[in-house]
């Protein structure tokens, strides 16, 4: 009985690996429809979101039988907790991949970015999307030190997004308030995105060591 509970919980850690794929796809996808105007990519998104909120749901009921069932303690209460929380933190992720594809529609057919700032956006993008595929692969292998050095990667996102600001207030900034408003917004969508990556590996470190460590981003959207 207790084998099969330690593959209920590997089981549960694979998917929350799975749906951080997820995301990630969801944000390159995201990020092609913002680039290159392409409304099939913005839709294809949107569509899919509901999937990944499927997936959250799925892991925390399996989470939740678990602990009423078996009552964990130590290192496999510690994985359950953590992946309830996880869970939550990649949802999130995947509405930051949805709201800029939303963008990308609602400015369709033009594009949702003057031209000068999109060489920014192209790598926070990529950045992104490598936070996430890492994130994901932190999990599949419980790996605390890759967890511990994701902070450093998200710091050229948080550099990037900070910028981005310079940009927008500059004297020269020709595109008017609505552009600027946009740039601001889908800025911050990226940085969160990067923060909540951050924070699905902080609990991977929770997992194996039984410390939080106190770095990146929190929990909020």
């Amino acid at each position: 009985m207790r084998e099969a509970y330690h593959d209920q919980l590997e089981q549960l850690a694979d998917q929350l690996a799975d749906m951080t794929g997820m995301v990630a796809e969801a944000m390159q996808n995201a990020t092609a429809a913002l680039l290159q105007a392409d409304l099939g990519l913005a839709e294809q998104v949107i569509s899919g979101d509901q999937k990944v909120d499927d997936v959250r749901s799925s892991i925390e009921e399996q989470a939740y039988a678990l602990l009423a069932l078996q009552a964990p303690v130590a290192t496999d209460l510690r994985t359950v907790l953590a992946v309830i929380h996880a869970a939550e933190s990649v949802e999130r992720m995947g509405d930051l991949a949805l709201h800029v594809a939303k963008a990308a529609r609602r400015r369709h057919p033009a594009s949702a970015l003057p031209e000068d700032v999109q060489p920014y956006f192209t790598e926070m993008g990529q950045i992104a999307v490598k936070l996430a595929n890492e994130a994901a692969s932190i999990i599949r292998e419980k790996d605390v030190d890759r967890a511990r050095s994701l902070e450093d990667e998200d710091d050229a996102m948080d550099d990037i997004h900070r910028h981005l600001f310079s940009v927008i207030m500059d004297k020269e900034w020709q595109h008017g308030v609505p552009a600027a408003v946009d740039v601001t917004l889908l800025g911050r969508f990226y940085e969160r995105f990067g923060d909540h990556a951050v924070s699905v590996a902080k609990r991977t470190v929770f997992v194996v060591t039984g410390r939080m460590p106190g770095y990146g981003g929190d929990d909020n959207l």
